[in-house]
């Protein structure tokens, strides 16, 4: 008996949440490269400058990691779409 579940190219909420956590843990780390990075190359009381290289690197990395996060999740929706197709017998041949 086959599973009735409507057509979406929707990923599972699983996998958009397995996702979001990504790119969060991806900024914060991201951020704490960019902190020390700017760390290690200034001296004295640069909070400025750190909280720059903060944001910088927490932005960059959340942003990079997003787009890996959306190509897989487009590629998951793709690869479920087929696997409907061949199950409803329309695969190309």
């Amino acid at each position: 008996m086959s599973e009735s579940r409507p057509l979406s190219a929707i990923p599972p909420v699983a996998a958009r949440a397995i996702a979001f956590v990504t790119i969060l843990l991806g900024g914060l780390a991201g951020g704490l490269i960019g902190y020390a990075l700017v760390d290690l190359q200034t001296s004295g009381d640069n909070t400025v400058a750190k909280g720059f290289g903060l944001l910088i690197g927490a932005v960059l990395c959340a942003a990079g990691l997003a787009i890996v996060a959306v190509l897989a999740l487009r590629a998951m929706g793709e690869w479920r779409e087929i696997n409907d197709r061949e199950r409803a017998g329309h695969a190309p041949r």
